[in-house]
């Protein structure tokens, strides 16, 4: 199982600050989804990041562009993928999601270790009704994400249908937390401000 994670956006609703970067209970998320990620994969995450100065944010990450720049959190994971070569699975998790546990993560992973699924996410109470930015993606989601990166077709799931996609359900989801809190990503100033919060009321 490898692992990456994601810092390609261009955080435009943050004023362009690296949302990474910014620390919840006195911790920078990226350092916390980076202590996630390996601890579940043995090893040091990608970090896929497109900021000129990325490589300085974690020096000890291998840092990688996207491939197909341009191309939204699509486009991050086919990089991911393609970093890869095509040697395993990819625990793909953003760098601004505070909130998500190695529990659940090792739970996707093992999910896709007992073999059937091409992919596997969680569901989720948000807009999709999946999460891909906390999700194990295998080799054979590079091509199909390939195809509809060509097509212009950018939405995070639109290469399910092409794929074999294992749904950890949200009621097994809830063992872990509360899905709101778990997948919870900081976009605004607003955002860090309920995080700090949530991150103090939960100790």
């Amino acid at each position: 199982m490898n692992g990456a994670v994601l810092a390609g956006g261009a955080a435009r609703r943050y004023g362009g600050t690296p949302k990474g970067l910014l620390t919840v209970g006195g911790r920078r998320i990226l350092d916390r989804v980076v202590d996630t990620v390996q601890a579940v994969t043995g090893a040091p995450p990608l970090l896929i990041a497109n900021a000129p100065d990325a490589s300085a944010w974690r020096p000890d990450l291998e840092t990688i562009p996207d491939v197909r720049p341009g191309l939204g959190t699509l486009g991050g994971i086919y990089t991911a993928l393609s970093a890869t070569g095509g040697g395993g699975p990819v625990l793909c998790v953003a760098w601004d999601m505070p909130f998500v546990p190695e529990a659940l993560v090792r739970a996707l992973s093992e999910r896709m270790a007992a073999g059937g699924d091409d992919a596997v996410l969680p569901e989720s109470s948000g807009r999709r009704g999946l999460e891909p930015l906390c999700a194990v993606y295998g080799p054979a989601c590079a091509p199909a994400i390939a195809r509809r990166l060509d097509q212009g077709d950018l939405m995070a799931i639109s290469f399910h249908p092409d794929v074999r996609v294992g749904i950890v359900p949200l009621a097994e989801v809830r063992r872990f937390g509360d899905p709101d809190e778990l997948f919870f990503n900081v976009n605004t100033p607003d955002d860090l401000a309920r995080a700090e919060a949530l991150w103090q009321r939960r100790g």
